[in-house]
């Protein structure tokens, strides 16, 4: 009598008609559609009929992500080959116990030798011993793409054996704790001819602090991508590796110095870097071809020489400053870095720029202009502190198209709210603008579009859109985002509206919105 688990898996694979037209697809075809599946879903296939279980055992991408997260014990069974019990039960991995198997390993030890392995990907903890067991059988079975993330009880060194593999294309290595360790560069440096794709997470580096020779040409004459995060003793970097398009650099607190060229880099991203306390800091930069540049947080070195970004077209700027330190060499830094990304079409400038455009030492080191910028975001504590850095910045942005204000609602900022006088009596910083109307003239000539977040009703923002509002030639909308409010703010904010929507009319035909 057909039992009805026997009913449901030849229902599943013959349908109504009882025709098995799915076990007919090419293996490639199959091994597509089994790819969107979980792992264990995937593994369970194995057991409707022997083609499926070829199906398994050649399968090529195999994502363990969703059955041995970070936190969950593995066990410490050794790597020995299946017994046949074992491969029974890998066939329905619902069936054995994890605490007695490591489902990973045997699983890569009972594939079909003649398969290759295209992706492995997993997070668990374990020990080193057993994480070079793993790489190494997906090592032997040509894998081509290698991604793990794994704690460890201690620190452990890069596995060797990556180094050996003709097939890979794709490494990424995350260590949770405690991090690990680079082979000396004599060795690391005779693999990676391959690889195109290298990225590396919580790297120990105080015995190697310099690493400049190790990501050269020679060394990866193939890699496209590199991502380098919370490298920990590292203090100077060189890259230059000629076929490099995107380059990832983040958490690397003691940096001292960094220097990367690339004819083919386009993309380029680096955050939270370098020693603040450092006071020979630097950075290098020669790129033809960089279309992107990321630097948020990252202090400011005391050099800065960029070179070659002659097709910089978008950027994001930040940096973190530690007591104010502006120095006139760091402002020369900063300025260095702005006037080599002249030709930026897009600009946004985080944490605390602003307030280093704005400080007293930096008119003796002015920037060059950007005259084809079109787009500029600005992150700021609107202050009157922060004037002169907006205006210079505007003064320097006499193209712009759209603007982007977003006010950083800093407990320690003072922001004086509106008051009824504010548009009969001009205050000081309405007179401001005013005195930089001839010199913003280009600006307000251009600007179209202003759009300002977080704004409270604020003496200085509405200065500033007053003087906007009044001046500006091209301007078609204006628009506020000052988010949810109780019942009196509501009240003025409708008075605030109102009257801003008849200064409009006086002045310009800009379409204002408040959001």
């Amino acid at each position: 009598m057909e039992t009805r688990s026997a009913k449901r898996k030849k229902y599943w694979l013959e349908g109504e008609n009882g025709i098995d037209r799915i076990s007919d697809l090419p293996d490639v075809v199959l091994h597509q559609i089994l790819f969107h599946l979980p792992i264990k879903s995937i593994a369970q296939t194995s057991v409707l009929s022997k083609r499926w279980r070829s199906l398994w055992i050649s399968f090529p991408d195999l994502d363990f992500t969703s059955i041995n997260p970070i936190g969950v014990a593995s066990t410490n069974a050794p790597n020995t080959k299946p017994s046949i019990k074992n491969k029974r039960l890998l066939l329905c991995p619902h069936s054995f116990s994890v605490k007695r198997l490591d489902f990973i390993s045997q699983v890569l030890a009972l594939r079909d030798k003649q398969s290759d392995l295209r992706i492995l990907r997993f997070r668990a903890p374990l020990s080193f011993s057993r994480l070079n067991g793993l790489i190494r059988l997906a090592v032997r079975q040509n894998v081509q793409e290698l991604d793990v993330e794994v704690a460890t009880d201690d620190y452990f060194n890069f596995p060797r054996s990556v180094l050996t593999s003709e097939s890979l294309r794709v490494f990424k290595l995350r260590s949770r704790y405690p991090g690990f360790r680079l082979l000396p560069p004599s060795v690391m440096k005779r693999g990676f001819q391959s690889l195109h794709t290298l990225s590396l997470s919580l790297v120990i580096l105080y015995d190697q602090p310099t690493l400049s020779d190790l990501f050269t040409d020679s060394s990866f004459p193939r890699l496209k991508k590199l991502n380098l995060d919370a490298c920990f003793g590292l203090k100077q970097l060189k890259v230059s590796c000629l076929a490099l398009e995107e380059f990832t650099l983040e958490n690397c607190f003691q940096l001292h110095g960094l220097d990367v060229s690339g004819a083919k880099l386009k993309t380029l991203q680096v955050a939270s870097c370098f020693d603040a306390y450092c006071d020979k800091s630097w950075v290098k930069i020669n790129a033809p071809s960089l279309r992107v540049m990321v630097w948020e947080y990252n202090a400011i070195t005391e050099n800065s020489s960029l070179e070659n970004l002659v097709s910089a077209h978008e950027a994001s700027i930040g940096f973190f400053v530690l007591n104010e330190d502006f120095s006139v060499t760091k402002l020369r830094s900063v300025s260095n870095l702005l006037s080599a990304l002249s030709r930026l079409h897009t600009l946004t400038l985080e944490g605390q720029c602003v307030e280093v455009l704005s400080s007293r030492n930096y008119i003796a080191n002015l920037m060059h202009p950007f005259d084809q910028l079109k787009s500029l975001e600005l992150q700021t504590g609107f202050n009157k502190h922060n004037l002169p850095g907006l205006a210079y910045l505007f003064k320097c942005s006499p193209a712009l198209h759209t603007l982007i204000l977003k006010i950083l609602n800093d407990y320690k900022i003072e922001r004086r709210k509106w008051n009824k006088d504010l548009w009969d009596m001009p205050s000081s910083e309405e007179q401001f603008w005013e005195s930089q109307s001839q010199a913003l003239k280009p600006l307000l000539n251009n600007l179209s579009v202003v759009k300002i977040h977080g704004f409270l009703e604020c003496e200085n923002e509405v200065s500033l859109a007053k003087f906007l509002l009044k001046h500006g030639k091209a301007l078609q909308e204006m628009t506020f985002f000052s988010g949810h409010c109780n019942y009196r703010d509501s009240l003025r904010r409708q008075k605030i509206r109102s009257q801003m929507m008849g200064f409009s009319r006086a002045s310009s035909n800009a379409k204002i919105e408040f959001l």
